[in-house]
């Protein structure tokens, strides 16, 4: 086995060190053959989908969605993941044909290019870096702020700027490039999402409870050491290794583009 191909350890779960490598920095999604994801058992088998986390951080409201434990990692049931995947996969579709939109959040590092890449795809709104507070409830002024940034970044386009100094220009440039990085995903937002999918629900804990705030429904992927019914569509997977997300992100993706 060499250097590249070696497992390093995250949350007890197995990553190869090539494949993190692979998906940093990449638009992984923007030229991904949609087709050729088959939604077998056996392709998430593949991507480790089943692996959970210790039996000791296990969340007893996960219980009915364990199929059991080996060597003190739970197992996720697949079967479960199947039945609850495929009706978050017919609620995304019918938001799609009613033209709303499907706020993709995923915060934790090795997911946010990933989803980034996904939304763009699919071309939808995304946030992957801090949640903004008031960022549902508070949208008029979350509103504001897009339009403030859409509006500096016309001005720098146009040339506009060069009527300031230079240290005034070089000033608003680094307004809107830290503007773009908080809230460039959502900045084409006009109004609130139909529903959020997010990735983790601890990480993006803040995201869902003003999602559930505001009425708006939760896709989600729910790892075995959460809390499943703060989501209206809990899909049971790995929330945590990249090929586990990719291929989920990849199942949404398709399921609104076709």
């Amino acid at each position: 086995m060499t250097t590249e191909e070696k497992k390093v350890k995250t949350n007890s779960k197995d990553f190869t060190v090539s494949e993190v490598k692979k998906s940093k920095g990449d638009d992984f999604f923007a030229d991904f053959n949609l087709d050729d994801l088959k939604m077998t058992m056996e392709e998430m088998l593949e991507a480790g989908v089943h692996f959970g986390h210790k039996k000791s951080r296990r969340d007893p409201r996960m219980e009915q969605f364990i199929y059991g434990t080996k060597k003190g990692v739970n197992i996720i049931n697949l079967q479960a993941t199947a039945v609850n995947l495929e009706k978050a996969l017919a609620y995304i579709s019918e938001i799609k044909k009613s033209g709303k939109k499907i706020l993709f959040v995923g915060t934790k590092k090795q997911a946010k290019d990933l989803v980034k890449s996904a939304a763009k795809r699919c071309q939808m709104p995304y946030v992957i870096e801090r949640w903004l507070g008031g960022t549902f409830t508070n949208f008029s002024n979350i509103k504001k702020r897009t339009k403030y940034l859409k509006d500096l970044q016309a001005q720098i386009e146009s040339g506009e700027l060069k009527k300031y100094t230079k240290f005034e220009q070089s000033k608003k440039k680094e307004e809107a490039e830290k503007l773009e990085r908080r809230m460039g995903g959502i900045k084409n937002m006009d109004d609130l999402p139909a529903a959020i999918f997010a990735i983790d629900t601890k990480e993006d804990a803040a995201a869902i409870t003003e999602a559930i705030k505001k009425n708006i429904p939760v896709i989600a992927l729910v790892d075995t050491n959460v809390n499943p019914t703060r989501v209206n569509y809990p899909i049971p997977s790995n929330d945590d290794a990249v090929s586990s997300i990719k291929l989920m992100l990849g199942y949404v993706c398709r399921t609104i583009i076709k």
